[in-house]
């Protein structure tokens, strides 16, 4: 299989490390606007027959690849998918899916005109601890989620267009964050509240910091805590996680800390008696290995004509949170969530 990478800045690496695990994948092009920065990871990656180019549409005429890898800004998202569809290629996306509701739309709606496989790295998806705790919940060990809690406390020093960007947390990170939320309770948002603020010791320019409360449905509730400029204690970047059921809860503190109680007869005192019990291990169904596991799912797809978990018309119901979020930080606002057909 044949992939040109689009966008060669620090994201790219995770993507070029991933790819040269995967035997049959040939990266036949890199395109970025600054050419030597495109030059420079061909030659950290040994791509010394890779065509190189600041221009999307000319390497894709030269190289004629099966498919394109989208690593660019989320401004130029639409442009490279409406080129790659153009050009007969499946695209593989770093997330978001769009910057705006309407350009996502018109991605997915472009992918389905064409025929073509298009998917979103929506790489928390493919974290082990991710899928034990849907495990465990469509287990009904502990019974049906009522409540899901998410920490996001992380003070990272980007420079770029992260600290010029507005809306920065919400656009940039949580949709990690809701995603996994989404799949772990199996929940589909139906409307949110949140609200925006910047620290007076922030470097970002607008959105570093954002709670919002989301209403999942079924009588189900997710709450989103996060800030991109709190130093001390941070959490993992996946989150924090609390999630508390109809007889009992689990504890996830993002890294290898996963634990649950369920509610057992009897009580001590004013509470419920609990006791631990074991999250199911990983299955061998299980998707993970993070940018490498989505890779080869999203070969996979085009290989059998299947769809990828994480293709664009699922995930831009993850997005949708996102916009959501966004529009009731701007008019202070709960927001209803409309969601797309997949």
């Amino acid at each position: 299989m044949k992939v040109v990478l689009a966008g060669c800045g620090a994201m790219s690496k995770q993507w070029l490390d991933a790819a040269r695990q995967i035997d049959g994948l040939t990266i036949a092009g890199l395109v970025d606007l600054d050419a030597e920065r495109a030059q420079a990871r061909a030659r950290e990656y040994g791509l010394a027959g890779a065509d190189i180019g600041t221009s999307l549409d000319a390497v894709l005429d030269q190289t004629k690849p099966d498919a394109v890898f989208d690593v660019v800004v989320p401004a130029a998202r639409r442009d490279v998918a409406l080129s790659a569809f153009a050009h007969n290629c499946h695209l593989l996306t770093e997330k978001p899916l769009a910057d705006s509701p309407e350009n996502a739309r018109a991605i997915v709606e472009a992918a389905r005109r064409a025929g073509r496989v298009h998917a979103v790295v929506q790489n928390r998806r493919y974290v082990a601890n991710v899928r034990r705790i849907r495990r465990l919940l469509d287990s009904g060990a502990i019974g049906k989620p009522t409540s899901i809690h998410a920490d996001f406390f992380v003070a990272p020093h980007f420079g770029g267009f992260r600290e010029e960007m507005s809306h920065v947390l919400l656009l940039d990170m949580a949709i990690h964050t809701f995603d996994a939320a989404r799949y772990m309770a199996a929940g589909e948002p139906a409307s949110v509240y949140c609200q925006e603020w910047e620290p007076a010791s922030s470097w970002y320019r607008q959105g570093s910091s954002a709670s919002a409360v989301f209403d999942f449905g079924g009588g189900k509730v997710f709450t989103y805590a996060g800030s991109w400029c709190a130093d001390g204690f941070r959490t993992s970047w996946e989150g924090s996680w609390r999630i508390v059921a109809e007889r009992g809860s689990l504890l996830w503190d993002g890294f290898d800390g996963l634990k649950a109680e369920v509610v057992i007869p009897g009580r001590d005192g004013l509470f419920d008696k609990t006791q631990p019990i074991e999250v199911p291990p990983l299955d061998a169904s299980d998707r993970v290995d993070g940018h490498l596991g989505i890779i080869r799912d999203f070969m996979h797809a085009i290989e059998t004509g299947t769809e990828p978990e994480t293709r664009g018309t699922d995930n831009i119901n993850s997005l949708a949170m996102v916009f959501g979020a966004i529009e009731s930080a701007e008019t202070g606002r709960r927001v209803a969530i409309a969601r797309d057909a997949q």
